[in-house]
C-alpha cells in the first residue's frame, strides 16, 4: 500500500474495503478536520491475510521473538486490519485532531504505544473512549 492515501479514495482496497461504519466516521471526522486546516491520510488500513503475516514475520525479525513483536504486530486472524475494522492515521497533526475529537465520531485510538491507530466504538459517542490497552499483546482480542 502506498503511504498517504486519502480517506475519500475509493480505488484502493486499503480504503475502500474498510468497514462502512467505520469509514463513514473516517470520512466525516476528515471533512470537519479540513475545515480546521488539518488533513487525514490513511497510513494502513484494510489488509489482506497474507500481507498482514508478511507483517508479522517482519517484526519477529525486528524485534527478536514473536512476543516482542506482539507488542506492534498481531497474526492475520485476530487482526482488525484484515477485518477492516482499523485504520491508521497520519500524519501527526491528523493524530492529534483525532485525539482531542474523534471520540464524537466514535473513533478510538486503542493502543498508547499506537497513536496511529483507530478503531469504531460507537459507544464513544455518548461515553468517551475506552481506557487504551498499553499496546496489541494487552488487548484480550488478540489472545
Amino acid at each position: 500500500m502506498p503511504d498517504g492515501l486519502p480517506v475519500f479514495d475509493d480505488e484502493s482496497p486499503a480504503v475502500a474495503n474498510l468497514d462502512p461504519d467505520l469509514l463513514d466516521a473516517l470520512r466525516r471526522a476528515a471533512a470537519d478536520a479540513a475545515a480546521d486546516g488539518v488533513a487525514f491520510v490513511v497510513n494502513g488500513g484494510w489488509r489482506s491475510w497474507a500481507y498482514q503475516e508478511q507483517l508479522r514475520r517482519q517484526g519477529i525479525a525486528k524485534h527478536g521473538s514473536e512476543a516482542a513483536a506482539a507488542r506492534w504486530v498481531t497474526t492475520a486472524d485476530k487482526s482488525a486490519h484484515v477485518r477492516g475494522q482499523a485504520v491508521d492515521i497520519g500524519p501527526p497533526a491528523a493524530r492529534k485532531w483525532l485525539a482531542e475529537h474523534g471520540a464524537r465520531y466514535g473513533l478510538c485510538q486503542i493502543y498508547r504505544n499506537e497513536p496511529w491507530h483507530y478503531e469504531l466504538r460507537s459507544e464513544a459517542v455518548e461515553c468517551g473512549c475506552p481506557p487504551m490497552y498499553a499496546d496489541p499483546s494487552q488487548d484480550p482480542r488478540m489472545r
